[in-house]
């Protein structure tokens, strides 16, 4: 079984970001996610995978609260960021939000130009004092997005008429644009075509010089690709949790080879 650290052990490379211990998560009677234990490194890129429905998606919502969302979803347990447990009554799940941002499974851009898109959260959370600082914040976050030099020159035109890989990376540079620290993406490919998914690949090994990154995806080679740590869950459990290149050829859990081989999921 997965052999949780313990709060104040040392990462052998990367000190921790977010440390979850004994994370519990219910939708009304049903027990979704059960004790869930991981540190997530800082500036690296983690990939969640598993069977559909196992948990995986459910337990990233947890990171930036989105489950608070749902009426029936009740969250036990800690889940710390920087030490801070982000379920802490003083906690604005909106600050929350700003600091790890999120993309989703499906390219969703707001119905608004592409500038606007990407000023809308430094707009709310005021990080611009002027019109000149939001052009300067929107620019660096396209660049970031990897996406600037395809619109540069049609700001004003409407996000959603860009294509599903663009609107991908729109969407990414959304995210980054109040500056978070953790980057959650659940399946950010799932919806595009082989060469969006490499440019969006390509951006992700990128970003993550700048902010953790956690990654849901149902693809195992996409996770063999990008990330440095991979966790493997399964009907709720966080089963194995470890380097990836130690997940996918050397496995400690007979659940974990029997998903990688195929033999399940």
């Amino acid at each position: 079984m997965f052999d949780a650290q313990r709060p104040g052990d040392t990462v052998d490379q990367k000190e921790t970001k977010i440390s979850a211990r004994n994370v519990q998560v219910y939708y009304g009677d049903t027990h979704a996610i059960k004790d869930v234990n991981v540190d997530i490194e800082s500036k690296s890129v983690t990939a969640f995978i598993g069977p559909s429905g196992c948990g995986k998606s459910t337990f990233l919502r947890c990171i930036n609260r989105m489950n608070d969302t749902i009426d029936i979803c009740r969250v036990q347990g800690d889940i710390l960021l920087d030490g801070e447990d982000i379920y802490d009554k003083k906690v604005d799940p909106v600050q929350l939000r700003a600091k790890v941002g999120m993309v989703f499974q499906k390219p969703n851009p707001f119905p608004k130009s592409i500038y606007d898109n990407v000023a809308y959260g430094p707009r709310i959370h005021g990080l611009a004092r002027s019109r000149a600082d939001l052009d300067v914040i929107v620019e660096k976050s396209l660049r970031r997005g990897a996406i600037w030099d395809e619109v540069k020159d049609r700001l004003h035109a409407p996000g959603t008429g860009l294509s599903g890989g663009q609107q991908q990376r729109l969407c990414i540079a959304r995210a980054v644009a109040t500056e978070p620290e953790v980057l959650l993406m659940d399946e950010p490919c799932s919806a595009l075509d082989p060469i969006a998914t490499a440019q969006v690949e390509e951006l992700i090994d990128e970003l993550r010089n700048q902010y953790s990154v956690v990654i849901v995806t149902h693809s195992m080679q996409q996770a063999a690709r990008v990330s440095q740590k991979t966790a493997f869950f399964h009907l709720g459990n966080l089963v194995e949790y470890g380097d990836t290149s130690q997940i996918f050829t050397n496995p400690k859990d007979e659940r974990t080879e029997s998903y990688i081989t195929g033999r399940i999921g």
